[in-house]
């Protein structure tokens, strides 16, 4: 009796093992959010992957690691790695493990979907460290745009300065902004920021502050948002040269010239109009004394 159960005992073990044996430690992920979407090249992107089969403890130790292959990179001294051990569950006690990275996207990065990888690393107690490699589809879109700013006039009299603005990319923004900041070769006064609103692909516009600008460089911040409502800013610098704005043709120095042709051909009028009515009063005179001598 007692010889039974003990093979039976071991004939339980046994089964065990092979069964234990038999598992396989089958991790596998999927990416649950990216944001922005679409990512940027030359910008971040928030990537957050759910990584399920953790809960198997024939896995050991895992280890989820970021793999740095273009398009894609992490800043230096960040966290690649994430490790756990397999059959214990995380601190929320869910059935899977959650990893995030804030990942940099290379400035020449292509529009449309571009394979992100993580590496799983399975070091379970019965078998050699084996390695997985997943891959998830990050979509990349550039929405930056450009633009080609100007100065279209200058009236020293109001001190209106007028700059025109095109918008020579791709895309349509909202809310565009345009600041002076603080600097040597312009005086703003009243508001240094005038607001534009949407400017289409390829359209331009015009906009105007009051100020006293110097010759030389005048630096500018656009702000606007673009496609997906993200706020982005770039910085323009625009040449002011004083010279273009004077001794035209219709400017206030053409104008006094011929304001004051105008007042002298007026005098010259009034002085022969006048000449000529003394000159009739006279001859009305002496034909009165004529009249009275005969």
């Amino acid at each position: 009796m007692k010889r039974g159960i003990l093979i039976a005992v071991l004939l339980s073990i046994i089964f065990m093992h092979v069964v234990c044996a038999s598992e396989v430690c089958d991790l596998s992920g999927q990416l649950i959010n990216q944001d922005p979407y679409p990512a940027s090249p030359g910008e971040y992107v928030k990537a957050v992957f759910q990584i399920k089969g953790i809960t198997n403890p024939v896995c050991g130790k895992i280890i989820v690691e970021f793999v740095e292959d273009f398009p894609y990179s992490l800043d230096p001294g960040a966290n690649k790695k994430m490790e756990i051990i397999g059959g214990i569950y995380p601190k929320d006690y869910s059935s899977f493990l959650l990893a995030q990275y804030n990942v940099r996207v290379d400035e020449q990065a292509i529009d449309g979907e571009n394979p992100l990888k993580l590496r799983y690393t399975i070091a379970g107690s019965n078998t050699n460290a084996s390695y997985k490699t997943e891959e998830f589809n990050i979509t990349i879109k550039d929405l930056h745009t450009d633009f080609e700013v100007s100065i279209k006039n200058y009236d020293k009299a109001t001190n209106t300065l007028t700059f025109e603005i095109l918008n020579t990319g791709e895309h349509d923004v909202e809310a565009l902004t345009i600041d002076i900041p603080n600097q040597q070769n312009i005086a703003v006064k009243g508001s240094n920021r005038n607001i534009v609103g949407s400017l289409d692909s390829n359209e331009d516009t015009t906009f105007s502050f009051e100020a006293s600008p110097k010759e030389g460089e005048i630096k500018l911040d656009i702000l606007y948002n673009d496609e997906i409502n993200l706020r982005r800013t770039i910085e323009k610098k625009v040449y002011f040269n004083p010279n273009y704005f004077t001794n035209r043709a219709g400017d206030g120095n053409g104008s006094s010239k011929w304001k004051w042709v105008f007042v002298l051909v007026v005098i010259i009028g009034a002085v022969w109009w006048w000449r000529r009515k003394i000159k009739k009063e006279k001859e009305h005179h002496r034909k009165h004394q004529q009249r009275e001598m005969i």
